[in-house]
């Protein structure tokens, strides 16, 4: 209590007497008046406290000056001196010193520095654009001291007028070319010359530039472009003409888009047909040329109709059935087949698939009485069915009366039931039942033949119970961010193995939309024998990072489905994301120099897939999201030869082989991790560029595996000597520049991804696309069938690779310089039977476990082409065990 009441004794007192009891200013700094360029000095003195902490303040700021100095005056009592060497008008305010004592600050007299000097603008004029002949105006404004200031003008380096006071406002009638001008300040000490401004005229704009697909399906669109030069002048809308390229071309009434940003999604576009767009940006003068013609393709769709016109021909020996083939409009796609659904004694029988538009069954009068509906499919899947035709023999059609009907139907209600009695005593002498199938023995020494069904998630089960998040055990959090992505198990019909891993592996499936529409998809399963929560937890962490991004360079969550295990408590957890039709990039790369038939990637390309995966990381990097695993293996490619960055977390599962293992717990891709991630295990963006300069190096090498020759556990005492990858044969000094400035040891030297982006584009922009050779580029279609040699470990569809974008000619030029380097089994044409590819077969929907496989053989598991996709995979071996 006394010293909060001697704190209030002090502040009540006048300062020189509350410093009586300790601090007691005895000088005061005074007002000074300089001229600039002269040194100006300050003192004030402090008596009554030892080694008192003073320090000067200008404008409420305190200062940090190297030029104050102490001198000693007596006991207790120092004096002290601000100076400026050179004063400037910045220098020019109020001054006071201060002491801190017992808590408490102690002011001095307050002081003015003035300046006097050439006048300094408090307003220059600015860069003015208008139309021809159009009036404006120009601001100027300039003080001292000294005053006062006056403002004489140049304008196209004429003189303007008399000079005029400050501020002075120059009113320009206007101007119908380019010119400079600026203003000049005098006063009694001198003249400052303003920045030089310029009058621009405004103009019409510039072609837009960079006009590309970014987001495609069904008969929806996403166009994104860049604008040209605005011509000094605002662009306040885009105009887009699309037309649609058919045997007439059809163009498409023209749209609108005020920007920014300059997008435009178009809806309501035809499956499966040839578009092309251009756009012309508007500014106040008008609109600017038309871009460039962009050429694109919408993705296949189901039929938009049933085949028309059933009938048959019966006869005791067979069945013969045709039917209309659907127009091209209606078709949608590239037909695969045309299915045959018929029921018996009203059960539904196995679909029957064809190629052309008839089907001719043996033994006739086994189908009296059958039901038959067809409808056309394409790979994406099967369109609506026509109506049921049921057949009977002509001789019943027209010589029963219509009153005595119900006889036939009676014979054929008899007829089903004594069958089903036969299937009834067949079904109890078998010898051994099975979850998915039977094995039939028989009593002879003769071998047995055996078939068991190909393990499916159906849809069509009714007693599978769909399976929750609250089931997994996980978080609250990670459950909330999920629940709207759940995907009902019955929606997905899981197709052949693309790849797999120690923890689980990639299927290619199909999932059916709310429309009913089929959508290709990659789903990631773990295994089935992991039943660690942990585990199953991690793996859905990568679908919440993927949840919120969008960005056409980093993959996309399409959702998670969990997948009910008899006898299980806990799920397997299906993570369902975008079908990458060419894989992924490290397989491509090693297809390019090691496959059956090598082909060329030019340096446009290897440099248009750095500048994508450099995209993707910067969008990563600025939510904030450290990927950690960087790696040509962990970037995918989409059917439009676009880089997108993926595997967040799950992939150190998948993919092993690039792994060094710690102890017995953990893996580390240690030859793309950066140097003090290796020493601290710390993880930040810009461990990341690490990575991506590491990425680029498998890029420029086709997919080489890096620092040949040195060992995983050497990988640290080899970078810790400064030795980095060496320059790849035939890469630019410049792009090796870009990826070594990735690998600085001091991470905050490395460039930031933003930065990189930068020097990519204008890399690319430099690199013309190469001309055309006299081989045809050979693309590689990684889309096969289970043990096809043209498998790559991310999985495809389709019958050829397109060109990338840079590389894009048009259709017909397309058609005969791209070709696919390895080719599909020959069927036989005399078969009329269906032969399908498993994921045509997996579209159409049905029981395929008869369907003959492409060379004539059942179709199997997979297994042959994942070996043979390991011999392209580890062109060296890259896991060490510690």
């Amino acid at each position: 209590m006394r010293e909060l009441w001697w704190i209030l004794l002090l502040l009540l007192r006048r300062p020189e007497e509350a410093c009586g009891s300790g601090v007691v200013f005895t000088k005061h700094p005074t007002n000074q008046t300089v001229s600039q360029g002269n040194e100006v000095r300050l003192g004030c003195a402090v008596e009554g406290v030892n080694e008192p902490d003073i320090f000067w303040m200008k404008d409420g700021e305190k200062l940090y000056s190297t030029d104050q100095v102490f001198l000693t005056l007596g006991d207790q009592h120092l004096e002290t001196s601000h100076s400026v060497k050179s004063v400037q008008q910045q220098d020019a305010g109020q001054y006071w010193c201060e002491v801190e004592f017992h808590g408490l600050n102690f002011s001095s007299q307050r002081a003015w520095i003035t300046v006097e000097g050439v006048p300094h603008f408090l307003q220059e004029p600015q860069d003015v654009a208008t139309l021809p002949d159009a009036p404006f105006n120009l601001t100027c404004a300039a003080v001292g001291p000294p005053e006062p200031v006056e403002v004489l003008w140049w304008l196209g380096g004429v003189q303007e007028g008399e000079p005029r006071a400050s501020p002075s406002v120059l009113h320009v009638a206007g101007v119908n070319s380019s010119v400079k001008f600026y203003c000049e300040a005098k006063n009694t000490r001198g003249i400052s010359v303003s920045r030089t401004g310029t009058v621009h005229i405004k103009v019409l704009p510039a072609a837009p530039f960079g006009l590309q697909v970014i987001r495609m399906n069904y008969n929806n669109v996403t166009l994104s472009w860049k604008p040209g030069f605005s011509g000094y002048s605002e662009l306040a809308t885009c105009n887009v003409q699309v037309s649609r390229r058919s045997v007439r071309r059809s163009d498409l009434p023209p749209q609108t888009v005020v920007v920014p940003p300059h997008l435009l999604e178009l809806s309501g576009l035809r499956s499966h047909s040839n578009y092309s767009a251009r756009v012309s940006c508007v500014n106040e003068v008008g609109a600017s040329p038309f871009s460039s013609w962009l050429h694109f393709t919408t993705p296949e769709s189901v039929p938009s109709a049933a085949p028309m016109n059933l009938s048959f021909q019966l006869s005791e020996q067979q069945l013969h059935l045709t039917w209309d083939q659907l127009q091209e409009s209606q078709l949608q796609g590239r037909l695969v087949s045309y299915k045959l659904q018929w029921t018996l004694a009203g059960e539904l029988q196995e679909p029957l698939l064809y190629k052309e538009n008839w089907a001719e069954l043996p033994g006739g009068a086994r189908f009296f009485n059958a039901s038959f509906q067809v409808s056309a499919c394409t790979l994406v899947g099967c369109g609506p069915s026509s109506p049921p035709v049921l057949v009977l023999p002509a001789s019943v059609q027209v010589q029963v009366p219509r009153s005595h009907m119900w006889v036939g139907l009676l014979l054929g209600l008899l007829g089903a039931t004594v069958v089903g009695l036969l299937l009834t005593v067949v079904a109890q002498r078998r010898g051994k039942e099975t979850q998915f199938g039977s094995v039939f023995k028989s009593p002879g020494p003769d071998s047995s033949v055996s078939f068991t069904a190909a393990r499916s998630f159906s849809r069509n089960v009714s007693d599978q119970h769909e399976s929750t998040l609250d089931s997994l055990g996980i978080n609250d959090e990670l459950k909330n961010k999920l629940q709207d992505v759940l995907i009902p198990e019955r929606l997905l019909t899981l197709g052949h193995m693309l790849g797999k891993g120690e923890f689980g592996s990639v299927r290619e499936a199909l999932l059916k939309t709310d429309d009913s529409s089929i959508q290709k998809v990659a789903v990631k399963v773990l295994k089935s024998d992991i039943t660690s929560s942990g585990d199953i937890e991690q793996c859905l962490k990568e679908a919440a990072y993927m949840k919120d991004f969008h960005h056409p360079n980093v993959i996309q969550l399409i959702g998670v489905s969990l997948h009910r295990r008899p006898g299980q408590r806990l799920p397997i957890p299906m993570v369902v994301l975008p079908f990458m039709k060419h894989g992924d990039l490290h397989t491509f790369l090693l297809l390019s120099r090691l496959g059956e038939q090598p082909f060329e990637l030019s340096l446009h390309t290897l440099l248009r897939f750095m500048l994508d995966v450099s995209r993707g990381m910067d969008y990563l990097s600025s939510r904030n999201i450290i990927h950690r695993d960087l790696a040509a293996r962990n970037c995918m490619l989409d059917e439009n030869m676009t880089v997108c960055v993926a595997d967040f977390g799950l992939s150190k599962k998948i993919y092993s082989g690039d792994y060094y293992r710690q102890g017995s717990v953990s893996k580390l891709p240690v030859k793309w991790i950066a140097l003090e991630s290796l020493a601290d295990n710390v993880y930040t963006t810009q461990s990341d560029v690490w990575a991506f300069g590491v990425t680029m190096w498998e890029i420029m090498t086709r997919g080489q595996t890096p620092y040949p020759g040195v060992e995983n556990s050497e990988i640290y005492e080899f970078l810790i000597k400064g030795e980095r990858l060496k320059k790849p044969p035939d890469c630019r000094d410049d792009i090796y520049e870009i990826m070594h400035s990735c690998w600085s040891p001091v991470p905050k030297c490395r460039p930031s991804f933003q930065l990189l982006v930068s020097q990519l584009e204008a890399l690319w922009l430099s690199v013309s696309p190469a001309p055309p050779t006299k081989e045809p580029l050979l693309y590689v279609n990684l889309e096969g069938e289970e043990g096809d040699p043209s498998m790559g470990a991310g999985g495809v569809a389709g019958a050829r690779a397109p060109l990338p974008e840079e590389e894009q000619q048009d259709e017909e030029a397309a058609a005969s310089s791209w070709s696919v380097p390895w080719q599909r089994c020959v069927e036989d044409e005399e078969k009329d039977w269906l032969i399908m590819a498993s994921g045509a077969a997996l579209a159409i929907g049905g029981d395929y476990r008869y369907i003959i496989g492409p060379c004539g053989a059942p179709e199997e598991d997979g297994e042959g082409e994942e070996g043979r996709r390991g011999e392209l995979m580890r062109d060296e071996e890259d896991v060490i065990n510690v």
